[in-house]
């Protein structure tokens, strides 16, 4: 059924429609709408049976998680920014103990600074916990990816996060297509552990495992992500023959057949970039678009045969490692190792500074010429980064480098230097 809707919203629908049986809430924008609406729908009987519970924190949101599917139950809940960073340790436990949680993580920035703002850092602070990553391009694929997350979930006994971006996808209204509820139950069986806390049949969940089978269980975790990076494009083509619709998979090329100069990225600025690409493409640049939809497990083949045949590849990140630069970069660099591309980095749209069309296009018309910095970060005012350099180097204290700047801008960045 066509609805137009709230992000927020529809992932809360698309949620109830794979009948969790434990929620766990705790509010921290941009994700709090979720979850409000998945109570509303508890309330009102709409979602039954379903525990619908509020925690006092997001450790105890992932921690109650954890227990509930312990215990046999179907379990979501969601965060984002330092609401993530907060239950980073319970995050750890839940991939370690392989409970097939699923949680949005609806992007946003991690301060200080304070900034609610929409980038990836949070998300891609926690590539490594083992959790799979999947992002959504749009509101349509991130309802369609919840359904996809459960059964992936379930099936390989892990859990999955689905990242949409805050703001930008979350509070937006967009026209999607809500499945019913029989489809969704056609398409996502019913949930059968694994492994379950049962008083008839009692085990131990999460035993002391000493250096004797340590490596051997943290190599299981691996295995498995090698195993979703077959499962994943399965259950999206099996979603898209009883949906319709493509949504998910690892990667999506976009004008990439004959591109001399391709483009990488993940969640909503995929769309702004294939305007821009179309624009480009008017103009005679052989560009494109890759689209990565799965960021953990990092599909290391797929990328590769997306982009061996191109002469230079940008990477737009919305987050990067401090002291490094690019993270999906590094990825990207893994996955075309022996092939001798030029490679741009750049850092855009950080804190949710606005990414452009006028921006990319002047950006990625310096990449196709060759005349992009290696590491560059796109629309960066460097009037006020380079007054806050002058003055800690003339001053021991130089103040609070977040205030200054604040200051900066109504000045110095008004003024050509």
């Amino acid at each position: 059924m066509q609805k137009q809707i709230e992000g927020s919203r529809a992932v809360a629908e698309a949620v109830a429609l794979c009948r969790p049986e434990v929620i766990c809430a705790y509010p921290i924008s941009p994700q709090t709408h979720i979850v409000e609406g998945l109570g509303e729908l508890v309330k009102s009987g709409e979602l039954n049976p379903c525990e619908f519970i509020n925690v006092e924190s997001e450790f105890a949101a992932m921690s109650v998680a954890i227990g509930a599917s312990a215990a046999g139950a179907r379990s979501y809940t969601a965060t984002a920014s330092q609401g993530l960073l907060f239950m980073a340790e319970a995050i750890y436990n839940a991939s370690g103990l392989g409970l097939p949680i699923v949680m949005t993580v609806a992007n946003r920035a991690i301060g200080a600074p304070i900034n609610i703002w929409n980038d990836h850092s949070d998300s891609m602070s926690q590539r490594d916990c083992g959790w799979i990553q999947l992002f959504a391009e749009s509101n349509q694929e991130a309802l369609d990816l919840h359904i996809q997350a459960f059964k992936l979930g379930e099936e390989l006994s892990m859990p999955v996060m689905v990242c949409m971006d805050g703001f930008i996808l979350t509070h937006a209204y967009e026209r999607v297509d809500m499945p019913a509820q029989s489809e969704v139950d056609a398409f996502l069986p019913v949930y059968e552990p694994r492994q379950v806390l049962d008083p008839a049949d009692p085990v131990s969940i999460g035993a002391m495992v000493g250096p004797e089978a340590f490596m051997e269980v943290r190599y299981l975790a691996h295995a498995k992500q090698t195993m979703a990076l077959e499962r994943i494009p399965e259950i999206a083509a099996e979603f898209a023959q009883r949906f319709g619709r493509n949504s998910g998979g690892l990667v999506r090329s976009y004008r990439c057949d004959d591109a001399e100069t391709i483009v990488v990225a993940l969640g909503s600025v995929l769309g702004t970039l294939k305007e821009t690409i179309d624009e480009l493409r008017n103009d005679g640049l052989k560009i494109g678009v890759l689209g990565i939809h799965s960021f953990r497990p990092f599909p290391l083949a797929a990328v590769r045969a997306a982009l061996q045949g191109a002469k230079r590849v940008v990477v737009l990140e919305k987050s990067f490692s401090v002291g490094l630069g690019g993270v999906v970069s590094t990825d990207v660099r893994l996955a075309l190792s022996g092939l001798h591309l030029h490679g741009y980095t750049v850092v855009a749209g950080l804190g949710g500074r606005a990414i452009t069309k006028a921006s990319l296009a002047r950006t990625l018309k310096e990449a196709v010429a060759d005349k992009l910095q290696s590491l560059t970060f796109m629309d960066l005012d460097w009037r006020i980064v380079n007054r806050q350099l002058e003055r800690e180097a003339a001053t021991r204290r130089s103040g609070p480098i977040a205030e200054n700047l604040l200051r900066d801008v109504g000045t110095v960045a008004s003024k050509v230097n």
